[in-house]
């Protein structure tokens, strides 16, 4: 009878444990981690536009309805976010963005918004004053479009702040620069310097260099000054990182990347120091792409925050620098711009991305390369039959910018199925000077976002930060009013062009999401899919245009997790 008693025990102990364990299996888990509830939701899906909450779960929207429905999953322990009627849209997604230029811009001398030659000179001036002698001064963001006169500065206007510093100040395009005489000294330019393929050293009447260098010829200059190091690359990413979840950016769409910067952010998403989603292409032609090309793509590393699958090249410059590549000569110059690429250096290249199921976006800004690179994708779609691709669905393959189209043009995009990545910014900003450098008949094919749209393009909206301010509420402004922020619009600019307020949402939303590839994980709220949200400030869907200027991102979801909030 001893062994009985704790025989029994045993057992009656065993039994005991065998039902917490059963209590604690059945014990339910709450449906939901995360309830946002009272919200203007605009879910820009068809089936249910239009909603007041949405729950979350494991990073996944769960539930997109009404409050009422949505308090089932108002359970103990879930965490629930009263919205107070603020409006939401699906994360917002920029589709064309350089993400260490944004973080350097924040780092280095930021020249927008000078409003004339003598600012300009002031802010250079200020910060050639704390630099040592001999040490180069560099900064970003001028253009001399809105001064008066509007000619672009010259060396020997920096000469007289700078005589003892070099000096080299990129334009806001990215496409044009301006140095002084000691950084032309140091780089051996003189009267009797060419010219490199793909760019231009300006030249007074003289011909002496006047200070200027287009697209190609930067690098002339630009490789004497010292290299950013790795910590300041990774101070750009991490500050890059904060500004862009503060405007209520997603996701960023890099246009054009080396690997050491690729490196940079895997490194930093390990540490968990960025957040926001990054859709990364490589600039080639060159090495970076071969190695693309021979590894593959890399899709949803990091939880989803990385993908690597396109390829960048750039085939002209830019039309307020006069870099653009056009049919015939600019209204105002005596050239027609340039092409910054050999169809000899790229074709093979496109073949190959085709075999291997690599993406590749190509900058086009001229009717002459818009037209140019719509001729080598369709004889590398010719050359390279569907069966030999690695992928043989649509390829999805983009032109960025588009900006200068001729009208025949425009249909080879729906027929070769070419995205059109476009910024609306850059229409607001160039209406300014467009009309002189094209005159008014070459405006017919400018900016021509509903053409585009209204023959069955999907157009995927961006802003080219730090070209433009890289916050998605001018673009979306841009895209609706097709006007400056001042409400200014010039002669023969095409107001039919401009975009609805449903278009102009799906151009950063689930438009931007198909040119990643992405539209079944993300670009609108519905179940299943990735909890992106972006919370503003005011309903932009309605407002007065003038209004959506002053809208601000309130909160910023990304994975069902607040990345950023500001106090309300």
């Amino acid at each position: 009878m001893r062994f009985i008693v704790p025989t029994l025990l045993v057992a009656a102990l065993s039994f005991a444990a065998f039902n917490d364990k059963i209590a604690f299996i059945q014990k339910p888990e709450p449906a939901a981690d995360i309830v946002f509830k009272n919200g203007n939701v605009y879910t820009v899906n068809d089936d249910l536009p239009k909603a007041e909450a949405i729950a979350v779960k494991y990073g996944k929207i769960v539930f997109v309805g009404s409050n009422a429905d949505a308090k089932r999953f108002e359970t103990k322990g879930v965490k629930v976010i009263d919205l107070k009627g603020a409006t939401v849209v699906p994360g917002l997604t920029d589709s064309h963005y350089h993400f260490s230029g944004v973080g350097f811009r924040e780092m280095n001398l930021n020249l927008e918004g000078t409003t004339s030659l003598e600012d300009f000179l002031a802010k250079v001036k200020a910060r050639v004053d704390k630099a040592k002698p001999g040490e180069w001064v560099t900064g970003r963001g001028w253009i001399e479009t809105f001064w008066k006169p509007q000619a672009f500065p010259t060396r020997w206007d920096l000469d007289k702040i700078a005589p003892n510093n070099p000096v080299y100040l990129t334009r806001a395009d990215g496409h044009g620069a301006v140095a002084n005489s000691a950084a032309f000294k140091i780089a051996s330019i003189d009267k009797g310097a060419d010219s490199p393929f793909g760019g231009e050293i300006m030249k007074d009447k003289n011909g002496e260099p006047n200070g200027m260098l287009l697209d190609r010829a930067q690098g002339l200059i630009a490789r004497y000054i010292p290299a950013s190091t790795k910590a300041d690359l990774e101070q750009a990413l991490i500050l890059a990182d904060k500004r862009s979840l503060s405007l209520g950016w997603t996701q960023i769409q890099d246009a054009g990347v080396s690997w050491d910067q690729i490196e940079a952010m895997k490194k930093l998403l390990g540490e968990q120091k960025l957040k926001i989603r990054l859709y990364e292409a490589i600039r080639g032609p060159g090495a970076d792409v071969q190695r693309l090309l021979r590894e593959g793509p890399q899709i949803g590393l990091y939880d989803g925050r990385l993908t690597i699958r396109t390829i960048k090249v750039t085939i002209d410059g830019a039309l307020g620098s006069k870099g653009a590549a056009l049919l015939e000569n600019y209204s105002d110059h005596d050239t027609n711009g340039f092409l910054t690429q050999k169809e000899e250096q790229v074709l093979p290249m496109l073949r190959d991305a085709l075999r291997k199921g690599i993406q590749v976006e190509v900058h086009a800004i001229g009717d002459r390369a818009n037209r140019t690179i719509l001729d080598w994708y369709e004889r590398a779609f010719n050359d390279v039959p569907m069966i030999e691709r690695q992928d043989r669905s649509d390829p999805r393959w983009r032109v960025e910018h588009a900006q200068i189209v001729h009208p025949d043009d425009i249909p080879r995009f729906a027929k070769l199925k070419i995205i059109p990545s476009m910024q609306p910014s850059h229409a607001i900003g160039d209406l300014h000077f467009a009309a002189s450098r094209l005159g008014l008949n070459r405006l017919k094919g400018a900016y021509a976002w509903q053409t585009f749209i209204k023959q069955g393009n999907v157009v995927a909206g961006g802003s080219d930060a730090p070209v433009e301010r890289g916050e998605p509420m001018i673009e979306f402004y841009a895209a609706v009013a097709r006007k400056d922020q001042k409400g200014f619009s010039g002669e023969g600019w095409h107001p039919e062009e401009k975009a609805t307020r449903e278009q102009a949402l799906k151009m950063f939303t689930i438009w931007a999401a198909f040119a990643a590839f992405e539209e079944k994980q993300r670009g609108s709220i519905e179940k299943g899919k990735a909890a992106d949200l972006t919370v503003l400030s005011a309903d932009i869907m309605k407002i007065p245009e003038p209004e959506i200027l002053k809208t601000r991102c309130v909160m910023t979801v990304i994975n069902g997790e607040i990345v950023w909030e500001t106090a309300r």
